[in-house]
């Protein structure tokens, strides 16, 4: 039975998949990976960044002056998250401020998925890159025992470089996995902060909304 189990590990041992090397071409793969999403991400953002101070304040003097439809043709002209999302409900104005509400939380989630693509792969890279490095890593250590059990004469020099081979796996994880981190955080952070831009664009139309069906009201009842 030991026989049997013996020959057992050296086969699987022979598999490729115990060799060690196939470990670090999928972390550089990765990192070539993350790194492509990281520029497309910055490019996108920078290509659709806009002024939000300048645009509600352009916003807000048109509302004021009850030229919706100028509004809606200002807003047309960019293509962001917080001109997009307050479009959406500029465009259905006439179905009243709640319904308005509604369409413009809904508009909002829409985008904000359009601006977070592709940040979950970053953030997956970011946790099991070490993981993966770590298990080249014990793939090393182990093909460094075996070397020993084949080699007792040269049984330090085999362990201590195998184990140092090994290790590389594990450094490179961590190589690939701190940058995705780090981009991971700040493209989040990044995406927070403009969708609280467009939140500030949807208070703005609804304020404006409220206020004249208020006004509306007011008429009505005098």
């Amino acid at each position: 039975m030991e026989h049997e189990s013996s020959g057992l590990i050296s086969i699987l041992l022979g598999l490729p998949i115990f060799q060690a090397e196939w470990v670090l071409w999928v972390l550089i793969a990765l990192s070539f990976a993350s790194v492509a999403v990281m520029t497309e991400r910055f490019v996108f953002y920078r290509k659709h960044a806009i002024d939000a101070s300048a645009v509600r304040s352009k916003l807000a003097a048109l509302l004021a002056e009850g030229d919706l439809q100028g509004a809606a043709d200002y807003l047309s002209g960019f293509d962001s998250l917080e001109t997009n999302t307050v479009l959406f409900g500029l465009r259905d104005y006439a179905r009243g401020p709640e319904a308005v509400e509604d369409l413009l939380q809904a508009a909002g989630r829409k985008e904000r998925a359009r601006y977070e693509l592709r940040l979950n792969f970053l953030a997956t890279v970011a946790s099991n890159a070490p993981f993966i490095g770590l298990f080249g890593t014990v793939l090393g250590i182990i093909r460094a025992f075996k070397d020993l059990s084949s080699n007792m004469a040269e049984a330090s020099s085999a362990v201590m470089g195998g184990i140092a081979e090994a290790l590389i796996a594990t450094a490179v994880g961590l190589l690939v996995a701190i940058p995705a981190v780090v981009a991971f955080n700040m493209l989040k952070a990044r995406v927070k902060h403009i969708a609280d831009d467009g939140n500030l664009l949807a208070a703005t139309l609804l304020a404006s909304l409220k206020s004249a069906e208020t006004r509306d009201v007011a008429k009505k009842a005098a």
